[in-house]
């Protein structure tokens, strides 16, 4: 079905170690992503049955050659110099229809070398979690893994209780992470690590091959692509919950979507992540902990830059510095975006930041409110004016923020930035009640809910029935407030 490539596994070990899937008791098919398959390269799709037995591991993919991969990480700021996918394997890459080489993946296939005492499972829960928080941040646009297929094992798996078991395939333009750069440099093998880098700038940043440095160029270039993702990130509310170093892609896509949720009532200090406490990784925190991260690749570069001394610090601290000016660059596009601003407007910052006072304190529901506001904008009515002031626990306070909104506003008067508006104010997002609703209705055999949720949630901007439906908020009895490791 596709036809794979596996440079990475010509890389030094133990940065690629050959593993086999542990076969699961009866494998079903869940899921399978045909658009993304057929962008792939595939052109003929098997029937169900072989679908699940390739997707499972019961049965090698034709022309794959699986293995593990090794990497380290800073693990809520704690160092470990050896992690690596206990649970999961690279089957091969594949050249797709625009010419990108992208990795393809199975988790919860079963122990491998890097396993540390797992069982290398994954329960269903995570795996339907994954499914469809990485099909929706593509569906707006955001660089992300994605979800090419999801399997039932047959077999149950222990976490907090025993559950029924799942393995999930990812695809990822590559699985490189800052911890694997680590894992490299605590080795002090250079040829190693130069081998790495290299294989980083011909794959993601080729731009940087011919720079005077190029091993400088490669962190400007990883630099600029985290800040403007980690910006896209929180223009839609979106909380990673586990930003370690080892969940931190060297090609600048979201990647380990573990215990991660979207921002419901307003709050700049909401963290999901159960394990969590210290509030390191909180919503607001999320730009300093992705230069944190881009620091500690720095480290693992330094060696192979061409300055060297005080003169090479200041350079790699100077270009770690970039991050900043570059995320609120972004951030200010984006913000005149939601806002239905002219792009670039001087007003923007002021006014999500007013807008951000009066959700939190008002305790707004994020997506609603700038789904609401669009609404406005198109259609100034009473009816959509009324709406908007019932979102919050202040109406007097947000009635004088519209009346400063409306003087600079254009998404009323200008059909391209209102147009502009609305794709960056989705209608729905995965909500964590409703993502839960869809796992507790798996874990009874009943897939129904998770095939309607993810039909609304790749359409984010579709003003449809089932939307609007999925998209309320939870109620005070519905929410859920912790969301855990699984994948």
């Amino acid at each position: 079905m596709l036809s794979f490539e596996h440079l990475y596994a010509t890389l030094p070990d133990p940065l690629w170690v050959a593993s086999q899937a542990t076969p699961v008791a009866q494998p079903e098919l869940i899921a399978f992503n045909a658009p993304l398959a057929e962008e792939l390269g595939a052109k003929e799709i098997p029937d169900t049955a072989t679908l699940a037995q390739w997707f499972s591991g019961n049965q090698p993919m034709p022309g794959a050659n699986p293995g593990a991969l090794g990497y380290a990480g800073h693990q809520f700021g704690n160092f470990v110099p050896q992690l690596g996918d206990g649970r999961a394997l690279l089957l091969g890459e594949v050249i797709d229809q625009h010419g990108t080489r992208r990795d393809v993946q199975l988790k919860g296939s079963g122990r491998t070398p890097f396993s540390r005492g797992g069982d290398g499972r994954s329960p269903l829960g995570p795996v339907l979690r994954e499914y469809l928080v990485s099909e929706f941040m593509a569906a707006m646009g955001i660089p992300t893994t994605r979800a090419l297929a999801a399997v039932t094992s047959g077999e149950r798996v222990v976490r907090q209780m025993a559950e029924p078991g799942a393995v999930f395939t990812r695809v990822a333009n590559s699985h490189i992470r800052v911890g694997t750069f680590q894992f490299i440099a605590t080795r002090q093998d250079e040829q190693a690590l130069k081998a790495l880098a290299d294989h980083v700038i011909a794959r993601h940043y080729p731009e940087a091959a011919s720079a005077e440095d190029p091993y400088l160029a490669l962190l400007e270039a990883a630099v600029a692509r985290q800040a403007v993702l980690i910006a896209r990130w929180m223009s839609i509310g979106f909380i990673h919950g586990v930003m370690n170093t080892d969940n931190s892609s060297i090609a600048g896509e979201t990647i380990d979507y573990g215990p991660c949720a979207f921002m419901e009532q307003f709050d700049p200090q909401k963290v999901f992540s159960s394990i969590d406490q210290g509030r390191r990784y909180a919503f607001e925190n999320q730009p300093a902990i992705a230069q944190w991260n881009l620091a500690r690749f720095a480290e693992t570069l330094l060696p192979l830059m061409r300055e060297e001394g005080d003169a090479l610090i200041a350079q790699a601290t100077d270009t770690i510095r970039h991050f900043e000016p570059l995320f609120d660059a972004e951030q200010r596009r984006l913000h005149a975006d939601k806002l239905g601003l002219e792009a670039q407007s001087e007003h923007a910052k002021a006014l999500m930041e007013g807008l951000e006072i009066q959700m939190h304190q008002g305790r707004m529901d994020m997506t609603a409110t700038f789904d609401a506001l669009t609404q406005y904008a198109a259609s100034p009515s009473d009816e959509h004016y009324e709406a908007l002031l019932t979102l919050t626990t202040q109406p007097d306070e947000l009635a004088q923020w519209l009346k400063a909104w409306q003087v600079v506003a254009v998404a009323s008067k200008d059909a391209e930035r209102l147009s502009v508006m609305r794709q960056a104010n989705p209608i729905i997002i995965p909500r964590n009640h409703r993502v839960q609703e869809v796992i507790d209705a798996a874990y009874d055999g009943d897939f129904a809910p998770f095939h309607t949720l993810l039909a609304v949630v790749t359409k984010p901007f579709d003003d449809s029935a089932d939307a609007r439906r999925l998209a309320a908020p939870a109620t005070q009895s519905e929410q859920v407030l912790r969301t855990f490791c699984g994948t």
